[in-house]
This record gives C-alpha cells, sequence and structure tokens, in this order.
C-alpha cells in the first residue's frame, strides 16, 4: 500500500516536475500528482493480470504440443492442473480485479513473446514439476505456486522489466510498493469461496491522502520564497551551486510541514524526509538536511512559529 512516505515521494516528483517545467500551471500538475497515484493501482493490475496470463499459457502451450509433426504421449495429454488454480479461479470472479482490467484496457496481445518466455521459465522449474505431481492441494499449495511465478519468474525476467520501466515512468520507484499490494493480496486471498477473496487497498483512505498531498505540493510552492530565505540564511557558507536541488526541495517540503501541517509532529516530518534523501538525492544529504533543519527548527520554535495541535504535539 502507497503509506504516507510513498505519497511525500509522489509530492517530491512533482515538485521537481514543475520547478523543471516552463509552464507553471499549478492545476496540470496537481492533476499529474492524482494521476501518478492511480498509475500505481493501474501497475498493480496489470502485474495481476500478467500473472494470470501466464497460467492461461499452459493452454496455448497445450496445443501447440498436440499439434507438433510427431507428438509424444505427454505431448498429447499434458498436465493442466494449473488452469484450476484457485487463486487464478478466485481472481477471475473478483469484481475490483475484472473492472480494473476493463478501467486501464488491459491487453498483453502487445507483446505475446513475454508471456511465451515467462511461462517456459515456469514450464521448466523444478518447483512447477513439483507442483504437477503435488495431490493434495489446498489454498495455500495452490498460491505458493503463484508466489514462485510472481517472484521468481516475472521479476527476474528482464523482458518483463523492460515492459513494466517502458510502460510506467516511476517503476524503479513504485516497485517496492507493487511487490507489497501482491503480497496484500496473496494474505488476502486465503478463503475457498472467491467472494470472500480481496484485492490490496492502494490506499487505506483516499479522502484524507489526496488532501494531504495537495496541500503539501500547494503549500510549498505557495511559500516557496520564503523557505528559500530560511535555507540561504543558513547556507551562506555553501555555494549554491553545490547545494543539490533536490535537498533543496526536500528541505521545503519539511519546512511546509513544519509550519502548515499542525497535526504531522516536527520529528516525524524530519524522519521522513531524512529517508527519502537516501533515496533521491547525495550520500552527504542527510546529514546536510539534517543539519540545516535543525538550525531552521530552532529558530523558528524560537519565534512561536510552530504551532502544533493534537497528534503533531508528540514528540
Amino acid at each position: 500500500m502507497l503509506n504516507r512516505r510513498h505519497l511525500r515521494v509522489k509530492v517530491l516528483q512533482s515538485l521537481y516536475a514543475y520547478q523543471q517545467s516552463e509552464r507553471k500551471d499549478i492545476k496540470s500538475f496537481e492533476k499529474s500528482l492524482i494521476q501518478s497515484v492511480d498509475k500505481v493501482d493501474e501497475m498493480y493490475i496489470w502485474m495481476l493480470s500478467l500473472i494470470n496470463e501466464v497460467v492461461q499459457y499452459a493452454d496455448i502451450d497445450a496445443v501447440g504440443r498436440a499439434n507438433k509433426h510427431l507428438p509424444t504421449e505427454a505431448d498429447l495429454k499434458p498436465n493442466l492442473k494449473i488452469l484450476g488454480n484457485t487463486f487464478i479461479t478466485s481472481l477471475n470472479k473478483n469484481k475490483t480485479y475484472l473492472a480494473g482490467i476493463k478501467k486501464y484496457k488491459v491487453l498483453w496481445d502487445f507483446d505475446p513473446e513475454l508471456t511465451k518466455s515467462l511461462f517456459a521459465t515456469l514450464k521448466n522449474s523444478p518447483d512447477y514439476a513439483a507442483y504437477l505431481a503435488k495431490t493434495d492441494d489446498d489454498v495455500h499449495s495452490d498460491k505458493d505456486i503463484i508466489k514462485f511465478i510472481f517472484k521468481k519468474v516475472i521479476l527476474k525476467s528482464s523482458l518483463a522489466e523492460q515492459v513494466f520501466e517502458d510502460k510506467f515512468i516511476y517503476w524503479p520507484v513504485d516497485r517496492d510498493v507493487l511487490q507489497a499490494l501482491i503480497a496484500k493480496t496473496f494474505k488476502n486471498f486465503a478463503y475457498a469461496e472467491p467472494e470472500k477473496n480481496k484485492l490490496a487497498d492502494v490506499v487505506v483512505n483516499w479522502d484524507d491522502d489526496r488532501e494531504f498531498i495537495i496541500n503539501l505540493f500547494q503549500q510549498t510552492i505557495r511559500y516557496d520564497a520564503s523557505f528559500q530565505e530560511m535555507i540561504t540564511a543558513k547556507t551562506q557558507n555553501w555555494e549554491p551551486e553545490r547545494i543539490a536541488q533536490m535537498d533543496t526541495l526536500l528541505m521545503k517540503l519539511a519546512l511546509a510541514e513544519f509550519m502548515y501541517f499542525p497535526s504531522i509532529p516536527v520529528k516525524v516530518s524530519i524522519n521522513e524526509y531524512l529517508e527519502i534523501s537516501k533515496e533521491f538525492s547525495t550520500p552527504k544529504s542527510n546529514s546536510f538536511i539534517n543539519g540545516i533543519l535543525d538550525k531552521i527548527l530552532s529558530e523558528l520554535k524560537s519565534e512561536g512559529r510552530i504551532r502544533k495541535t493534537g497528534r503533531g504535539l508528540m514528540e
């Protein structure tokens, strides 16, 4: 699921794009920000669909084997047990999944070699042979082979990696979120009755999260000049070109939360942006950002400009 850190990253990406753009149309960037969250849901549905496609390819493979010039007995009597896999059966009856397939117009016919390649990897694996030989299957063992398809076949495939990179601009960043969503789906699909199995929620409370990311984006832009003054005052010994742009954006986002998000504790904001800096900025950014924010925060507190309420008062 997309937690608040992931959502902060989405705002950071949109803020960076906004600053790089010559067209300062805030509304269009807000729309793109919302769409970037929906793209995670789209990516999730596409991945579930690809897992399904790999399983369904067993039937195509069986037809091809039967039509060989000199088919063997194994070719004429293939083990198609996976087509009755309870996870896949349940997925194909899931209304949310089917609605997602329709919404995002999911079709894999643009790259038929991908599914063929993935099924070939599956078919030649010892895990698949063991699955076909097993006779006492249940919901859990059926999920095990689907987990194998996802983790050891699809995620290990350079072809699949390229397809998702081409289709989803933030794939390298959102990949971890996707894995968490699929893991949650495996946990949720614990029942033999399909109607009891639910897809994972990309966001838990979209109304609150939507308000959070839009407000954070708006406030950071609205007070950009004053935030820049605060940062400049504490970095006078640094040449401006030596300060990474991403560091500046992260500090501005943190300042927006310090001053205009009363329910978010200061310590939470600092920790979140320091963690984000480890992934999106330079190796030295963490200590640099921490030092500058600490100085600004001390000054803001002494001036009474930090006003926290409720949960925001927690230290």
